[in-house]
Parts: structure tokens; C-alpha cells; sequence
């Protein structure tokens, strides 16, 4: 990832934390559930690996073509799952990868920043506004439904176990999908 390497050094621990999480959720709850943290967890990981800063890792030139490939069959998968958000997500992770590609050179390098800031200007600027659109709208969303929950166990017994996710989890859907948003203001 251009910009600050500090910027991309906290997106790594805040979505690999995140991914981390929600990959040990996999093995617990119900089936729902364990669907939910296993798509939560590879999209942390990935945001993950895709934070890390050019200036402290050399990303090889075939990276963005393997972000582009996974991601895209995710969110092949998401799509057939009906699963929108991950869709959305792959797609996002797609993009970025996309522009990363458009901005190594033709040794396969990373480019000059000036240069392939000319050349891929954060990527498609329509799909990248539609998508931080979408972050905004998503982490609000969600960040509104995790405040009742919480207010909802800190006065009262526990809510009896149903089809809603574990409150971390929807937690570190708002990291997460604050994390995207920052990584798309990077592009």
C-alpha cells in the first residue's frame, strides 16, 4: 500500500486482528455463523496483506494478480451465497488489486508513485466513489446496530442465542470495513 508506512502498519494489525478473530470463530456456533466468521476472516487477512507497506515489503510482481484471482472467485462464491457484503468486499479487494497491478511497470516493479498516479488514479474513479460510498453507508449502519446490543447487555441478561452474530463479530465488521474505506482512500 502507498501512503504513510504508519497508516499501513495499523490497517495490518486492525484487519489482522480483525481476520484472526473471526478465524477462530470458524470452529464455534452455528453453521450461520461459522459461514459468516470464515468470509470475515479471509477478507480481514486479505485487507491484511494487502495493507503492508511498499516501503517495508517488497510485494512480489505477481501479487496483484493472486489478490485478483482469490478475491475474485470469493466473490464468485459470495454471489452464488447471496452473501452482498462479501461480494461487495471481493469486489473492493479486486479493484485495489487492479490498480496495483495498473501501477507496477513493465518489469513487473512498482512504478514511480508520480507515475502511476497518472496512470491509475486510484483506480476507476466511479467505482472506487460508488464503493467508499458504500463503506460509509455500511460502517454507519452497522456501527448504529452494535450500540443496541451493547446497551442490551450491559442493562439486562444476555440476549438468548438466535440467528444474530456474536456482537465481536459485527465488530470487527465495522473495523473491517473502516479499514476498506481507509484502503480505498489510499488507492
Amino acid at each position: 500500500m502507498h501512503g504513510p508506512p504508519l497508516v499501513g502498519w495499523l490497517l495490518v494489525l486492525l484487519c489482522a486482528a480483525a481476520g484472526g478473530y473471526c478465524l477462530a470463530q470458524v470452529r464455534t456456533g452455528p453453521a450461520a455463523h461459522r459461514v459468516a466468521a470464515r468470509g470475515e476472516a479471509l477478507m480481514g487477512l486479505g485487507m491484511a496483506a494487502m495493507a503492508l507497506p511498499v516501503s517495508a515489503v517488497a510485494a512480489p510482481w505477481w501479487s496483484p494478480w493472486a489478490f485478483t484471482a482469490v478475491f475474485g472467485a470469493v466473490g464468485l462464491w459470495a454471489l452464488t451465497r447471496r452473501h452482498g457484503h462479501h461480494a461487495v468486499g471481493a469486489l473492493a479487494m479486486v479493484h485495489m488489486a487492479l490498480t496495483m497491478a495498473a501501477g507496477q511497470g513493465a518489469d513487473g516493479h512498482s512504478a514511480d508513485l508520480t507515475h502511476a498516479q497518472h496512470t491509475a488514479p486510484g483506480g476507476a474513479p466511479l467505482l472506487t466513489g460508488l464503493l467508499l460510498v458504500y463503506y460509509i453507508v455500511f460502517v454507519l449502519a452497522a456501527g448504529v446496530r452494535l450500540v443496541p446490543a451493547a446497551a442490551v447487555a450491559a442493562d439486562g441478561p444476555a440476549p438468548a442465542a438466535g440467528p444474530e452474530r456474536p456482537a465481536m463479530v459485527r465488530a470487527c465488521q465495522v473495523a473491517m470495513g473502516m479499514a476498506m474505506f481507509a484502503m480505498l482512500l489510499a488507492l
